[in-house]
């Protein structure tokens, strides 16, 4: 078997046998078998890694035909470049260590297999997304992430709260899918091939036609938004925080929500032609980032504090796509793989101590309780933050740099994007003093407990990651200053010919990297005012005011929707609809309709008459008439 179609079979292999037969196996078997084989699938992504660095060529495998006719070919085909393999990387990598984590959290669950089975599904449809050669393997994959986290957000299906967040998630990502499909059939309308490459090479070579450039472009953002939680389909992602915790790590953090970033990324040679489009897709991202941040900070709930965060920093990366530094945004997925998994993984340990307990009024002063929890969830903040020398510095820094320097850039993008930031330090900082110090709120009946081995080795690994990961992504400042090389964007540069970062000034960068650094700090001090001292709670159950309640509930998007798609659906379909159409409809075909299916069900009756002599005759007289038909026709 080619490696490509190997990699992707492991993790289905996983789905196969847990789901199939892990109900009868012991527990340690189904762990063995859910963890080994994305282990394994890590492995093979290296190995094909190492082979692309040495090689410089890319991996292409077509497994077969999917559809032929004149004009219409498919292939079902897999491609391994820079791009994919930084994804492949990441979607393995961290999602083999959510695995191992999901071991200890998940110990005591009576679906244990079924949830294994469930983490190996979503696995193998993200490397289909990934790995897909064209938009319509890509578009499996984008639907089975779809199908995968409709399972794992609503696992609990005993809960209508934690089932109606999963059927939730799954509604509005078909809505984002529509604008998929119908950029895929303007783009195949007009270059005639689904292929990725055949596309961004017809768009650097051929002249389109703006309106149908944009079109397409905005087309394809409307799925990105939905996939990667932007404006306006991001009102999925905090209701998803109802699967388990890990789940929460996996979709939120390494897999399904970059799927929007990584789909940009891959087609940037067409979207550096639709111009109008990539302006949209930054001011979305820049929007994005900001009301994410902005409701973080009236969010009391952890696990939805780390949720709204997400919306935001995806918002970074859709900006960072938006004007052009397609590697800058890998980058920063890459980097809060690491930090996002981290601080997920470090709630799901404080929840796991506390016995489910979410809302952060009712913790505090964990951080002598729970020490090493404490500094590995303060690691992945740091790094969220963007403090250097932490990942998300070097990251974060490079897209504010490039939204005031790269040619369809501007000041108001980096102020949007730099009060985000901003914010994402006060929320962040605000989340760990009202958990991990001031009063002590947690019950006293409950038993803290710190996380198990396996919980705490990949929260120790996540850290590390958190901690170094930037070092290979040196801005170009610092590369010249220090006499280092960036790995990354060396790496990547071959598949990023449609687009680069942008060069400024290196006395720019570095007073845009003071000024965020100092913006990062002042947010820091101002939670600590606030909450870190022992007035916080004070400051936390303080009455909230009209516009503290408009920003907490999201703006009422939900409720927006609700009124105009839910209730006016119904109200069109009970008040006009039924009414006017269906009731005299109904009237008028019963009667006819129920004689009609009389008649048909008696004929039929008098088939299945029990006679196995009338059976052969009606199998040989059917026989006889394909035969003569065959005679005539050939």
């Amino acid at each position: 078997m080619h490696s490509l179609a190997f990699l992707t079979a492991l993790p289905l292999a996983g789905f196969l046998v847990n789901g199939l037969l892990g109900a009868r196996l012991p527990k340690w078997l189904v762990a063995s078998i859910a963890c080994a084989l994305p282990a394994l699938a890590f492995v093979v992504s290296v190995t094909l890694f190492a082979q692309l660095s040495r090689d410089g060529t890319p991996i292409s495998q077509t497994l077969f035909t999917w559809a032929a006719m004149p004009d219409f070919n498919v292939d079902a085909a897999f491609y391994f470049d820079e791009i994919t393999a930084v994804m492949c990387l990441i979607v393995t990598g961290i999602g083999t260590l959510i695995h191992i984590y999901s071991i200890g959290y998940m110990a005591h669950d009576a679906g244990f297999a079924r949830y294994f089975a469930y983490l190996n599904l979503f696995l193998f449809f993200m490397l289909m997304l990934v790995l897909g050669k064209n938009l319509v393997v890509v578009f499996v994959g984008w639907e089975g992430v779809g199908l995968a986290s409709y399972l794992l957000i609503g696992f609990w299906f005993d809960d209508p709260a934690k089932t109606a967040a999963g059927v939730k998630a799954f509604v509005v990502n078909r809505v984002g899918d529509t604008g998929f499909v119908l950029a895929a059939f303007l783009l195949f309308g007009l270059v005639g091939s689904f292929d990725f490459q055949v596309i961004n090479a017809y768009f650097s070579n051929a002249v389109v036609a703006p309106g149908l450039a944009t079109a397409i472009g905005l087309l394809l953002l409307l799925g990105v938004c939905g996939k990667s939680a932007q404006i306006p389909l991001h009102v999925w992602l905090p209701d998803a925080m109802a699967g388990p915790t890990p789940v929460s790590a996996l979709i939120h953090a390494a897999t399904m929500v970059t799927a929007g970033v990584y789909l940009i990324a891959r087609m940037q040679g067409f979207f550096v032609h639709a111009p109008v489009a990539m302006n949209v897709i930054a001011w979305i991202g820049a929007a994005t980032a900001l009301l994410g941040a902005t409701v973080a900070i009236t969010q009391f709930n952890l696990k939805k504090v780390l949720a709204y965060s997400t919306i935001s920093q995806l918002g970074l990366m859709i900006l960072a796509c938006g004007v052009g530094a397609f590697s800058v945004g890998l980058f920063h997925l890459l980097t809060h793989a690491f930090f996002k998994a981290c601080l997920f993984l470090g709630a799901g340990a404080v929840l796991h101590a506390l016995n489910g307990e979410e809302d952060m009024r009712n913790m505090g002063a964990l951080a002598r309780r729970l020490p090493f929890t404490f500094v590995t969830f303060l690691v992945g903040a740091l790094a969220l933050c963007g403090i250097p020398p932490f990942s998300g510095f070097f990251s974060k820094d490079e897209i504010l740099f490039n939204a005031w320097t790269a040619a369809n850039g501007s000041v108001g993008l980096w102020a949007v994007a730099s009060a985000a930031s901003a914010l994402t330090a006060f929320y962040m900082f605000r989340a760990i003093f009202m958990t991990f110090f001031g009063r002590d709120n947690v019950a006293r009946a409950q038993d803290i407990h710190p996380p198990s081995f396996s919980m705490s080795a990949v929260l120790a690994v996540l850290a590390a990651g958190s901690l170094v990961a930037g070092f290979i992504g040196l801005p170009a400042a610092w590369r010249d200053f220090t006499g280092f090389s960036a790995p990354f964007y060396d790496f990547v540069a071959p598949a990023m010919s449609a687009g680069e970062p942008a060069h400024g000034s290196h006395r720019t960068e570095i007073l845009l990297m003071v000024v965020a650094t100092l913006l990062a700090l002042a947010g820091i001090l101002i939670a600590w005012l606030y909450y870190g001292r022992e007035r916080a709670m004070g400051a936390a159950r303080r009455k909230p005011g009209y516009a503290h309640a408009v920003v907490a509930c999201g703006y009422f998007f939900d409720d927006f929707y609700d009124l105009v798609f839910v209730r006016g659906a119904a109200w069109v379909s009970d008040s006009i609809l039924v009414p006017i159409f269906e009731s005299p409809l109904a009237k008028a075909t019963l009667t006819r309709s129920a004689d009609t299916a009389r008649y048909f069900s008696t004929l039929f009756a008098r088939l299945q008459t029990g006679n196995v002599q009338a059976y052969v005759f009606y199998a040989l007289a059917g026989l006889a008439i394909a035969l003569w038909w065959g005679a005539a026709h050939v």
